[in-house]
């Protein structure tokens, strides 16, 4: 069966891509290879490296896996002069929170004293201003009401004794409109009934703002109370006073024994270089794809896909198997039948 010009060449593009697609496969491992080692380089630069200090106050220490080599723990030791003070302020913020324990019962009686003030405001709140004032008119008419009647009975026996009992003047006629006039009556017994008047007309008064005082009243027992209740939780509040300031005192020399921890920390976060560490990642990332280029290319495969596109060299190769042929004018090599020997051709002349 003869050889085409078409299938040597498509048979020469063939082995051409599976040779280049092998490069490029090679090519891309090799690059990831790369790019993983920059990365890791990377993150070996930028890696947290904490320092051990020690202060007048304490030192830091910091635990590293031997496998990973990341920091698996951190501790810190407070000097023991501090820690010996620590203790003592600790022993007396004990005592100090069993005072504001007994602080409670102490101040009971002001929360009784308060709850009683309460119950008392309340009373006095229960009745209206007008209630009020009624119960101020009906008493001291209650407490008058003796010395009227004394007052009564010696104007009748004065009366009687000088024989003006039935003495009755002033009395008025009718009125303009048609009207009763005033009728006529004992001066003296007039005189004493307009003073009853009188009084009367003034208790009113007075028992009008006596009701309102009396709500007013009522209104100042509840703040006295809350008043009062206030004073009692301060007093409470005040109670923690020792044992707060006791604790402070035992967390402060706690944070003077934190510092050197806190300074390592720092120092490691300085000696990390994240600047340094993205400029070799980026340079090892640009340099695994400068390489990727060069390590893809494959002469072999470039020149099989060369001579697939050439017409004029797939033309001579299918001469070749096919024969006839050798070198012709254009340089090309000229063949006869291949039959398992090269027949009818040499390199050189016709």
């Amino acid at each position: 069966m003869p050889i085409s010009a078409a299938l040597i060449g498509g048979g020469a593009s063939l082995l051409g891509g599976l040779l280049g697609g092998s490069s490029a496969r090679s090519a891309a491992r090799t690059q990831a290879a790369a790019q993983t080692e920059a990365a890791r380089i990377a993150a070996e630069e930028a890696r947290f490296r904490p320092v051990g200090v020690t202060t007048r106050f304490g030192s830091s220490q910091f635990q590293t896996d031997p496998t990973t080599g990341r920091v698996s723990g951190a501790s810190y030791t407070l000097d023991p002069e501090l820690k010996a003070m620590q203790d003592r302020f600790l022993g007396l913020a004990g005592g100090g929170l069993m005072q504001a324990e007994q602080a409670q019962g102490q101040y009971a009686p002001l929360g009784q004293a308060t709850q009683g003030l309460f119950n008392l405001g309340q009373q006095y709140i229960a009745e209206s201003p007008e209630q009020a004032a009624e119960k101020y008119i009906l008493g001291r008419q209650n407490l008058l009401a003796p010395s009227r009647e004394r007052q009564y009975a010696q104007l009748q026996t004065g009366l009687f004794n000088t024989g003006r009992s039935g003495l009755a003047v002033g009395g008025t006629g009718l009125r303009p409109g048609g009207g009763e006039g005033l009728r006529a009556a004992n001066p003296e017994m007039e005189a004493y009934y307009n003073a009853i008047a009188q009084q009367d007309a003034q208790l009113a008064s007075e028992a009008m703002q006596a009701g309102q005082a009396q709500t007013a009243f009522g209104a100042d027992l509840y703040r006295l109370g809350g008043n009062l209740g206030n004073q009692m939780y301060g007093l409470q509040a005040s109670a923690l006073g020792p044992y707060q300031a006791y604790l402070q005192g035992a967390t402060g020399l706690e944070s003077l024994g934190q510092q050197p921890l806190e300074m390592g920390s720092a120092l490691g976060g300085r000696i990390a270089n994240p600047t340094g560490a993205n400029a070799l990642f980026q340079g090892g990332m640009g340099a695994a794809q400068s390489n990727f280029a060069a390590n893809a290319y494959n002469p072999f495969a470039t020149a099989l896909s060369g001579f697939s596109r050439s017409p004029e060299l797939t033309t001579a190769a299918a001469k070749m198997f096919t024969g006839g042929g050798g070198f012709n004018d254009t340089g090309i090599v000229g063949y006869g039948r291949y039959d398992g020997a090269v027949q009818g051709g040499a390199f050189g002349s016709a």
